[in-house]
């Protein structure tokens, strides 16, 4: 198998990973062969994903421009995946030049990428470090570098959750990195869950079954298990929504059926 210059040594090209499958449903290059393939298995099943990350992308965009907005400029993005166009930083940045981002991402391609993407951005940087591990992220010198804790920060924790299975417990990993943010902070999560997709649960879960089958298991949640994330935040309206629906910049009646699947919600830490 050719490996492209972009591929950072040492990496194993033959397996799948989560973030480059995301980047394939994006229309993005940084992704292989054996990601292009578990995509197309995953779509088989769900021809909508591609409308699912987009809708994802789009809610993201309008919750940072939110946080900016409530004069938060700092963003602390974990699970990051591999920068595409209309990242986190451009956002924040665009909305205020001297947003701060950091992101996190456990995979050796995610972080390679960012750091590419990000070189000569100094008000932006990339920390190897994974959720099941909250207090790793928190005392990271990297992270400390960029983020001041004592001061509100936007915790985005988008599309992450439902690849952290409950034996790992995500409640507990959430609970740390909220006790850690200041008052004012707010946290920008979204994830999947089968209701409001436009399919049967046999026919989604054929889906889930190609993420079983790359070690990358999706853990479907109910919006009730979903609720429980935003312990210690308040609401901020409209509330835990399909992502569409989260303060819609255009009418979301126009959006395709599939965008409604899972769940999008901000909380402010009081």
């Amino acid at each position: 198998m050719e490996r492209p210059a972009w591929a950072p040594q040492g990496i194993d090209i033959s397996v799948p990973s989560v973030s480059r499958i995301y980047d394939f449903y994006l229309g993005g290059s940084h992704n292989f062969e054996v990601d292009r393939e578990a995509a197309r298995k995953a779509m088989a099943f769900m021809p909508g994903l591609p409308k699912i990350m987009q809708a994802n992308r789009a809610f993201m965009r309008r919750a940072v421009r939110f946080a900016a907005d409530e004069g938060i400029t700092q963003f602390l993005d974990i699970g990051s995946g591999i920068p595409t166009f209309g990242n986190v930083h451009e956002v924040a940045q665009a909305a205020n030049p001297e947003a701060r981002v950091m992101y996190v991402d456990h995979d050796p391609v995610a972080v390679a990428h960012s750091e590419a993407v990000l070189e000569g951005n100094d008000r932006a940087g990339i920390a190897a470090a994974d959720l099941r591990k909250p207090q790793e992220i928190l005392s990271s010198p990297v992270v400390n570098g960029l983020i001041d804790f004592e001061r509100p920060v936007a915790l985005l924790l988008v599309a992450v959750l439902h690849f952290i299975e409950d034996a790992d417990d995500p409640q507990a990993a959430v609970a740390t990195l909220r006790d850690a943010l200041a008052p004012g902070s707010v946290v920008i999560l979204t994830h999947a869950s089968y209701e409001g997709i436009p399919l049967t649960v046999e026919q989604a879960s054929g889906t889930v079954a190609v993420y079983q089958n790359i070690r990358n298991p999706l853990i479907m949640r109910s919006r009730e298990e979903i609720t429980r994330f935003f312990e210690g935040y308040t609401m901020v309206d409209p509330g835990l929504v399909s992502m569409p629906d989260w303060r819609p910049e255009t009418t979301s009646s126009q959006e395709d059926p599939f965008a409604f699947s899972g769940f999008a919600g901000v909380g402010r830490k009081a």
